[in-house]
């Protein structure tokens, strides 16, 4: 028989259970995860593959100082305290925070974690003279805490964090700075000889101090996990015997392998197969998210969005209701970045809505009709982390633009090369003439959610406002937000950005995500939060 690429999948399963269980049979506690992903996320400390990298490889192998509390379902996730157990700027001066840490950490390799060691892991995304300064791992990392200049330690468990300036953002910044093996990495390099093999050796032998370890990497075929039995958090000391990760980019694939048994969990399962799932006796978890599907629109010279009526009309002229029915019903109706009921929402004066007539009258006010129609092109992905169903979701789109004189022309490239051009920016080459492009985006925190797309400090490659909009108001509005260090008082300064984001409009706000995703009855212990991420190490199976 020929060896498909289905037989193929399901043979390294096998081959995943019998090497993470010694040659015990099928019933052990190995959770087999299939992906959105076309590729393992990175597993040398700061993942790619956007938040599903932090999701499956950064929070099981590695932690981070400050990190989101996922245990609870019904409330928003909020930053609580990790690797470090309190942090405090400095009220004198306040681009410096002094962190405390935990005294009772290791990696998985026996070194000790301590102030040392997270001197070296800013270090090496920031220092470009230091011997392990990688350059692949800049772009995942600095994009994500841009104000993050350097770390000092004070003492063994003290480290002082230093900004460019006072960014009250910052501790919540710092849950996507991974803590990897100073130790293990030295032993690498001198195997090695150099820093970029030694990343290299150290990517295919990571050692992190998180709940899981790896055993066996194949890019593009499975990451097998086994359990640190040693974890420092017993609320997330794994009771799984292991966990196997597959890339399976299309949701049909992946539908087909969670029906078949081949694995015990998918994300964003194909709508239309959902009743069937439900049906076999499988669970679908989905909670609203503080995430938005969007299009992020061109303010290059020559892009059409750069009249307000035409941005303002792409966002009535489609039923996200309707759409709403083609996914199943997992996702949620956007107002914008935020909902009305969050603290950031601060009442913007434009309404986002379906209202087709107010649409067409903005676009031929603005030159255009059937007979003399604007032509857009969009840049996005066939699958990926967050993306939902892009596909079927951008094709709805086009065709519901139509009505309101868009043509719009699709350019559907891989996953993660779209995130790596989202950070060149409208103007770079890798746009290939693409007036707006689809990545989707967690919306937790205010960097992530509004700063890295209004500021003109974050034009690319710095950050991700690819779109490059941006002027001397809204920075004024991101310092106040930045600036203040009082939760109620940086709440209202939020708000007003947020109002103004809306006003302006340089997204069409399409969609809220409720990630869904299905799996196996014997996956117990799973709490869907109110996030984007969710926490596998607290997961058992019958």
């Amino acid at each position: 028989m020929a060896l498909t690429k289905t037989n193929l999948i399901s043979a390294l399963l096998a081959s995943s259970v019998l090497t993470l269980a010694g040659g015990a049979v099928a019933q052990d506690k190995i959770l087999r995860i299939g992906m959105t992903a076309a590729d393992i996320p990175r597993t040398l400390g700061q993942p790619d593959q956007g938040f599903e990298g932090n999701r499956f490889t950064g929070m099981t192998i590695y932690d981070s100082l400050s990190a989101w509390d996922l245990s609870k379902e019904d409330e928003a996730s909020v930053v609580i305290p990790s690797l470090a157990t309190s942090w405090a700027v400095d009220a004198a001066d306040t681009t410096k925070w002094v962190f405390t840490l935990r005294d009772d950490v290791t990696f998985h390799d026996g070194s000790p974690f301590n102030a040392e060691a997270v001197v070296w892991n800013v270090q090496k995304v920031l220092d470009e003279s230091a011997p392990h300064f990688d350059p692949s791992q800049v772009g995942v990392t600095a994009s994500r805490m841009p104000t993050l200049r350097s770390a000092r330690a004070i003492d063994e468990f003290t480290v002082e964090l230093t900004t460019s300036e006072p960014d009250s953002f910052l501790p919540i910044n710092l849950t996507n700075l991974f803590m990897a093996s100073p130790a293990h990495w030295q032993a690498k390099f001198e195997e090695t000889g150099d820093a970029e093999s030694a990343w290299a050796a150290f990517a295919a032998d990571p050692s992190g101090s998180g709940p899981f370890r790896v055993t066996a990497f194949a890019p593009r075929e499975r990451l097998e996990l086994a359990p640190n039995t040693n974890y420092w958090n017993p609320e997330r000391t794994p009771k799984l015997d292991g966990v196997v990760l597959v890339p399976l980019p299309e949701a049909n694939a992946r539908t087909a392998a969670l029906l078949s048994g081949q694995v015990d969990w998918i994300e964003a399962p194909a709508p239309d197969a959902i009743p069937q799932i439900e049906s076999r006796g499988f669970t679908i978890y989905a909670n609203p998210q503080p995430h938005v599907w969007p299009w992020q629109l061109s303010f290059a010279d020559d892009s059409p969005w750069l009249d307000k009526r035409v941005r303002h009309a792409a966002n009535l002229c489609f039923d996200r209701e309707e759409l709403s029915i083609l996914l199943g019903g997992f996702m949620g109706i956007p107002k914008g970045t935020v909902d009305p009921t969050h603290p950031w929402w601060g009442n913007p004066s434009f309404d986002i809505r379906y209202d087709l007539d107010e649409a067409q009258r903005l676009m031929s006010e603005a030159g255009f009709s059937a007979d003399n129609r604007l032509t857009v092109k969009v840049q996005t992905s066939a699958s990926g982390s967050g993306q939902m169903q892009p596909i079927p979701m951008n094709e709805y789109l086009q065709q519901s633009l139509r009505n309101c004189y868009f043509d719009v022309e699709l350019d559907v490239i891989e996953w993660n090369t779209v995130f790596t051009n989202w950070r060149r920016g409208a103007k770079d080459e890798s746009a290939n003439g693409a007036h707006a492009i689809n990545v989707s985006f967690a919306t937790m925190d205010p960097f992530f959610a509004m700063v890295r797309f209004t500021s003109t400090g974050a034009f690319p490659p710095v950050s991700n406002n690819w779109g490059h909009f941006g002027n001397d108001e809204f920075d004024a509005l991101i310092a106040e937000a930045r600036t203040t260090f009082e939760d109620d008082a940086r709440d209202a300064a939020l708000a007003r950005l947020h109002a103004r984001i809306v006003e302006e409009a340089p997204f069409v706000w399409v969609a809220h995500d409720a990630g869904p995703r299905a799996m196996s009855s014997r996956v117990t212990g799973v709490v869907q939060p109110k996030s984007w991420f969710i926490d596998i190490a607290p997961m058992d199976m019958n």
